[in-house]
């Protein structure tokens, strides 16, 4: 028998401020979902019927050692074979940018969950824009740290283009968060060009208008 591979102590920020925005016992699709961190948090925290999509075959093998329901399957073409409203929560963290279509994976997560939850790299951010400003070159950061020609984000946005995004998919936010490295919230309210300016990083919880 196989032995389970233990989860370390440490709780991804953006990881802990979504497990703040799910509901307890409800259905969860985490969408690339890695190693399985945000699962395991969500079934401990709130007992949520967990479920997991991720690309990655040695990743999912390392989730089902850890006894998590996850299959093999690609955000971009998988998730039109979801039932509509299949889930309470959708969940994409800190995958959307990576994507080949984001305004389509963003309108499968609305219409398979009842919410979706989106985090993601605010391209934004004071640093990136000074490091361009001043080199010229595409900035690297603790939050971009791979060189433009191996990293797999291809469509890095900013917080005020995801909120375009959300009004063309007909959608609503329904709470959202910036952050900082430390997971941090900003004390920042009702000003989006400041959270825009100052969050390295960004939680969203959408719904379908009604």
């Amino acid at each position: 028998m196989q032995k389970a591979v233990p989860f370390s102590g440490l709780v991804r920020a953006d990881h802990a401020l979504i497990a703040e925005m799910v509901t307890p016992r409800s259905r969860v699709l985490d969408v690339g979902c890695a190693d399985g961190a945000l699962l395991h948090l969500l079934a401990e925290t709130k007992d949520v019927d967990a479920r997991g999509v991720e690309l990655s075959r040695e990743k999912v093998n390392l989730c089902v050692t850890r006894g998590l329901s996850v299959i093999q399957g690609d955000a971009d073409r998988d998730l039109a074979d979801y039932p509509d409203q299949a889930f309470d929560f959708a969940i994409l963290s800190l995958t959307i940018q990576a994507t080949r279509d984001p305004k389509t994976v963003l309108e499968n997560l609305l219409r398979i969950g009842r919410h979706a939850i989106v985090s993601f790299p605010n391209f934004g951010h004071w640093r990136i824009r000074a490091q361009l400003l001043f080199s010229g070159r595409m900035p690297m950061t603790p939050n971009l740290p791979e060189p433009w020609y191996t990293t797999a984000d291809a469509h890095l946005c900013t917080i005020k283009d995801f909120v375009d995004l959300v009004a063309l998919v007909d959608a609503e936010v329904e709470d959202a968060v910036a952050f900082n490295a430390k997971g941090q919230r900003l004390p920042i309210k009702r000003s989006l060009s400041l959270q825009n300016l100052l969050g390295e990083k960004a939680v969203f919880k959408l719904r379908r208008k009604t």
